[in-house]
């Protein structure tokens, strides 16, 4: 490897099969070129969370990176860890810092059941990974107070309730957005997908509305491409786009607001066999950051503490380094590297296309014999086939 990939490490139980990923399948095969960063929530805590800000820093200027499932801080999680406070998500930080849009996209096995029967090909999701709710500041408004909303002095908006309230403030950046929409005809068109965008711009119009009429005015931008491609752009309502696309056949990359894409992407992942079969990648200007789209896996770690070997899907978390593999190695000219991410990731298939599957896949296994692994096993039989390739 010439040039560093950014590696983030995690929290709980998928920092523990991060660390066997890396031992098992990369380390006897590759000689790794690693900017390492610890985002346990220990480490956060020890260091105010700057090492949060300094990884996100650190793929900017590497350009590449892969993320560690990492535990978001709550009141629960004050106590448990003895926290100096509740601090913010470490994805969102990430996000926010990089600013770059979020592609969500299952990993589809033949022998796995799609829950959507009338879904023949995949559903990819765009998410808007900057602003909304995630920028949000809330205020206790009691009865008698006055709420008002100034721009360089000028009121703009008064509310002074006669009931208890709670309100809330959120933004967004224009060229955010622009980027946003750019990135996702772009990306449909190299995937061959079409390309739907949703709001609820009726209810909110003058925000959501904002949204709505930048993609249509970047579609006139790709229209002709689009055409050519046999692929099409399409605005709906969100609750028509729902309705729309669980009739759909599939090949459909899905546009959505930050919150829509976090709360879509978990639906999108599940009736295509487990959330822990999901690529998750955020893509910015000159920026690659692959993560597994599923948290720590808190209830297998507690298992795991009491010296269980759990049945843990693995698979994201191998995507997730085969894809930075797979990345740094077409960034820099270097054939070998670019060609081991794919053949891990093919790896990975060939071992549950075989039978060998974790606990979680086992209701939607449409093949008769099958075996149920634990995270260690499934490693070492992706392993077993990662050779063969080599």
């Amino acid at each position: 490897m010439q040039n560093p990939i950014v590696e983030m490490d995690g929290d709980e139980m998928t920092r523990v099969i991060w660390k066997d990923i890396k031992s098992e399948l990369l380390e006897p095969y590759i000689d790794l070129n690693i900017d390492y960063y610890d985002l346990s929530m220990e480490n956060r805590n020890d260091t105010d969370d700057k090492v949060t800000l300094e990884s996100a820093k650190a793929v900017e200027k590497h350009k590449v990176g892969v993320k560690c499932a990492t535990i978001t801080a709550n009141e629960d999680r004050v106590e448990e860890f003895n926290l100096k406070k509740i601090y913010p998500s470490p994805n969102a930080t990430i996000r926010a810092y990089l600013d770059g849009v979020m592609f969500r996209e299952p990993i589809v096995f033949d022998c796995l059941n799609i829950l959507v029967p009338t879904w023949k090909a995949p559903i990819a999701i765009a998410r808007h990974s900057f602003g909304d709710i995630y920028v949000s500041k809330s205020f206790d408004v009691k009865e008698g107070d006055e709420l008002k909303v100034t721009i360089n002095g000028e009121e703009k908006y008064s509310y002074a309730p006669d009931y208890h309230a709670i309100f809330l403030t959120q933004y967004n950046k224009i060229e955010s957005i622009k980027y946003f929409a750019h990135e996702c005809f772009k990306h449909a068109l190299e995937k061959k997908m079409d390309l739907v965008f949703s709001t609820k711009d009726t209810v909110v119009p003058g925000y959501d509305s904002v949204f709505k009429d930048i993609f249509n005015e970047a579609y006139e931008d790709y229209k002709g491409d689009f055409e050519k491609a046999g692929i099409r752009y399409d605005y709906y309502l969100i609750d028509n786009a729902i309705a729309k696309i669980m009739r759909s056949e599939g090949n459909i990359l899905w546009a959505l607001k930050n919150y829509d894409g976090d709360v879509m992407s978990d639906m999108i992942s599940t009736v295509f066999g487990s959330l822990s079969l999901m690529e998750s990648s955020i893509i910015g200007k000159d920026t690659y950051l692959y993560e597994a789209a599923h948290g720590t896996v808190t209830a297998h770690y507690r298992r795991y503490q009491k010296g269980e070997i759990t049945s843990t899907n693995s698979v994201a978390l191998i995507f997730t380094w085969a894809s930075g593999l797979e990345k740094r190695g077409e960034l820099d000219g270097n054939k070998n590297l670019n060609e081991f991410g794919i053949k891990l990731k093919k790896a990975v298939k060939d071992t549950i296309e075989a039978g060998f599957i974790t606990g979680d896949l086992i209701s939607t296994y449409n093949k008769k014999d099958y075996v149920k692994v634990n995270y260690l096993e499934f490693i070492q039989k992706v392993k077993e086939f990662l050779e063969k390739s080599l």
